[in-house]
C-alpha cells in the first residue's frame, strides 16, 4: 500500500522534467533562429550597404528639415510674445482662468519666466513669475466681468496674500491684480503691508502698452542680480 504513492510521485517527476526539457530546447532553438535571422539581415546590410547610406542621408534630410520647423514656430512664438498688447476691452471678456492666463502671457512678453499656479491649493497666487532682475512675482488675480462696475477687491483678499505671498511663495512682490478696483480701505492696507494693487487703469495701460510692469509701480525692490534691462 505504501509504494503505490512512491510510484506515482516518481511519474510526475519524470513528467515535470521531461517538460521542463522541451521548454529549454525550444528556447535553444528560438534563440538560434533569431541569431540567424539578425545575422542574414546584418549580412544582407553589408551587401547592399548603400541603401545604409540612402537611410542615413534621408533620416539626416527629414531631421533636418523638422529641425528647422521647430526653430521657427519658436522664432514666431518669440515675436508674438513681445509684440503682445491686449487692450482692456478684451481682457473684460475673459473668463476668470483665461485672464490668468493673459497675466502670465504679458509677464512673459516682459521678459520674466512666468507660470500660472491658479486653481485650487494655489495658496493666493495665480501667477508665479521670475523677472529678468531676479526678483520673484506672486500675483493674484481677480476678474471682474463688469469692470469697475463689478464688487470691489477687498482687505480680505490682500490678506491672504499676505499670509502667502512671501512665506510660501518667496515673493518679492505682492500683488493683487484686477480689472476692476479696490475699496477705499484695501488701498491703505496694501500700502501699509506692502502689497501692490494694480487696478483696472494700470491693468490697462500696461496690457496695452511696452512698458513692463515693474515700471508703473512704485516701490519695487533692488534688483536680486545684475540685468541687461537694469
Amino acid at each position: 500500500m505504501s509504494r503505490r504513492p512512491a510510484r506515482r510521485t516518481a511519474r510526475r517527476r519524470r513528467v515535470s522534467r521531461s517538460k521542463r526539457q522541451d521548454e529549454q530546447i525550444v528556447l535553444v532553438f528560438g534563440a538560434v533562429a533569431v541569431i540567424g535571422l539578425i545575422a542574414a539581415i546584418v549580412q544582407w546590410l553589408l551587401t547592399h550597404w548603400w541603401i545604409l547610406v540612402l537611410a542615413a542621408v534621408v533620416a539626416v534630410v527629414i531631421g533636418g528639415f523638422w529641425y528647422q520647423r521647430a526653430k521657427q514656430r519658436a522664432g514666431w512664438a518669440r515675436v508674438r510674445a513681445v509684440a503682445l498688447r491686449l487692450r482692456i476691452a478684451e481682457l473684460d471678456g475673459l473668463d476668470h482662468r483665461a485672464f490668468e492666463f493673459a497675466v502670465r502671457d504679458l509677464m512673459r512678453r516682459d521678459g520674466c519666466d512666468a507660470e500660472r499656479l491658479g486653481g485650487a491649493g494655489d495658496n493666493a497666487c495665480d501667477v508665479r513669475a521670475v523677472d529678468p532682475a531676479g526678483r520673484v512675482w506672486a500675483i493674484q488675480c481677480k476678474h471682474r466681468r463688469d469692470g469697475d462696475r463689478g464688487s470691489a477687491v477687498g482687505v480680505g483678499v490682500l490678506q491672504q496674500v499676505n499670509g502667502t505671498a512671501r512665506q510660501i511663495h518667496g515673493a518679492d512682490v505682492a500683488v493683487v491684480l484686477t480689472n476692476g478696483r479696490f475699496s477705499s480701505k484695501a488701498i491703505p492696507w496694501g500700502e501699509q503691508h506692502r502689497i501692490h494693487l494694480v487696478d483696472r487703469r494700470v491693468l490697462s495701460e500696461w496690457a496695452a502698452s511696452s512698458r513692463p510692469l515693474w515700471d508703473l509701480l512704485d516701490r519695487i525692490p533692488p534688483p536680486r542680480r545684475p540685468s541687461a534691462l537694469w
